[in-house]
């Protein structure tokens, strides 16, 4: 399988760099794939699952919150606010978060509030997805 590069970056931190075979970014459309050779294209990332494949590697996943992914000359740009492997993520502070983002939600406070708390749902949501598919608790 060819390989192109990628580079997932979160407000902190370098998450991955590297060659990579396959990825797959969640978008306000659904997971969009991406393999070596794909056109240029800027679009939103939106929280939910990220999957990539390095190469010689099982399928890697992670849990991303709302950025924007570039594709430029072979190489896939991933700017997002966090990007967390499932061996990362605290579960019980995942559900927490939940919790309190559907309480924020039942009090319909002002529009800005309430699309924070939807953000926020969506989140704990992705978080909590990728730890249990994942198997690691």
């Amino acid at each position: 399988m060819r390989e192109f590069q990628i580079h997932i970056l979160t407000a902190g931190r370098i998450f991955y760099e590297g060659p990579c075979e396959s990825l797959v970014i969640p978008t306000l459309r659904g997971q969009y794939g991406i393999w070596a050779g794909h056109r240029d294209l800027i679009s939103a990332v939106v929280p939910g699952s990220l999957l990539y494949r390095i190469p010689g590697q099982e399928m890697q996943e992670a849990s991303v919150s709302e950025g924007l992914f570039k594709i430029e000359d072979g190489e896939v740009l991933v700017l997002v606010d966090s990007a967390e492997r499932p061996e990362e993520i605290d579960e019980n502070r995942a559900r927490r978060a939940a919790d309190q983002a559907r309480e924020a939600l039942l009090q319909r406070r002002s529009i800005v509030e309430y699309r924070s708390a939807q953000a926020n749902l969506a989140r704990a949501a992705s978080r909590l997805r990728v730890k249990n598919h994942s198997g690691q608790r």
